[in-house]
């Protein structure tokens, strides 16, 4: 990405591994919401090569790394922060001011072959698919997302979008003990999707929903600042707001100051992946998903705008890149 709006397929030198560094063998990478909005100028870092969810062979060691070996399969974490300020201090590393990500802020995914920092590599077990393992990234985020829940048991959950990260609060709400989870999109292809996976029940709007006195927990997967909005009038009393969706930063909705005190509902957000990355791995080495239903498109690397382009449709769910 060579600036706002502008893909160019480019022939780079081949990396080499700094110290405590690793080079990857690329097996896929998938493509994100986070990279429309970087391609658009609206977050990371231009010119950049994208892709920040990644899965590759280790092919060259740099010096100082000794956990990992030449011909591990592994998961890379993208995110980068700086482990020095306040926040990477006190172990809320994904707050850090100077937070940079692989295929964000610095060169990414979407190549042959990749340098990353050895820390960020998670081996996956042998049983695990290299290519399917692309989700575990994404899973991470929707780990974390529910560690900022704390999601109570017996709780009636509605998630605002069908896309992949609203299917994976889909799942996990599934898993933390909710008796209802709802979810609303636009798209019915993406609501069969939800409906195949066992929610309790769907709709293009939450309106049409009965659900008269709202969700305990109420999720956004959209990043529409209409649904956000209307998300918000759907909280129960004493429920939870979640921001999960990555909006543009210009967005802006309206909340009753009010009505957060009256019904004493909790509005939050959560942000990337913290401390969630091996728990993903896990988590998807022991099925909790079926990436039969996650994964619809697949490109080559020559084909990456044309693949964004069509995710950008909303056409299918996870596209991934093969270089």
């Amino acid at each position: 990405m060579t600036a706002p709006g502008v893909v160019e397929i480019a022939s780079l030198d081949d990396p080499v591994p700094g110290p405590g560094e690793v080079v990857l063998d690329v097996a896929a990478v998938g493509l994100c919401g986070t990279d429309l909005h970087v391609l658009a100028g609206e977050h990371g870092r231009l010119p950049v090569v994208p892709g920040h969810e990644v899965t590759g062979t280790v092919v060259a060691l740099g010096s100082g790394v000794d956990r990992l070996r030449v011909g591990d399969r592994v998961a890379v974490d993208p995110n980068l922060p700086c482990r020095a300020c306040r926040w990477c201090r006190s172990g809320r590393e994904n707050l850090c001011p100077d937070l940079g990500a692989l295929g964000v802020t610095t060169t990414g995914g979407a190549a042959e072959l990749m340098a990353a920092p050895a820390a960020s590599c998670v081996v996956l077990p042998d049983h695990v698919d290299l290519v399917a393992a692309t989700l575990v990234e994404p899973l991470s985020c929707a780990v974390r997302g529910y560690d900022v829940l704390a999601s109570r048991l017996g709780a009636t959950v509605l998630v605002y979008g069908a896309g992949t990260m609203g299917l994976m609060m889909l799942e996990l709400a599934k898993r933390t003990g909710a008796v209802r989870v709802d979810v609303v999109d636009t798209n019915a292809e993406k609501l069969r999707r939800a409906e195949l996976l066992g929610c309790s029940a769907t709709a293009p709007a939450a309106e049409q929903l009965d659900r008269g006195e709202g969700w305990d927990v109420v999720v956004d997967a959209t990043g529409s600042a209409t649904a956000i909005q209307d998300g918000l009038s759907r909280v129960a009393r004493g429920g939870t707001f979640l921001q999960f969706g990555v909006s543009a930063p210009g967005d802006r909705v309206e909340l009753s100051p009010y009505d957060v005190y009256r019904r004493e509902i909790t509005v939050t957000g959560s942000m990337a992946v913290l401390h969630s990355f091996q728990r993903a791995v896990d988590l998807f080495a022991a099925g909790v998903l079926d990436p039969a239903v996650f994964l619809t498109r697949q490109a080559p690397l020559e084909q990456y705008r044309e693949a964004l382009d069509a995710f950008a449709r909303g056409e299918g769910l996870k596209t991934q890149v093969l270089p």
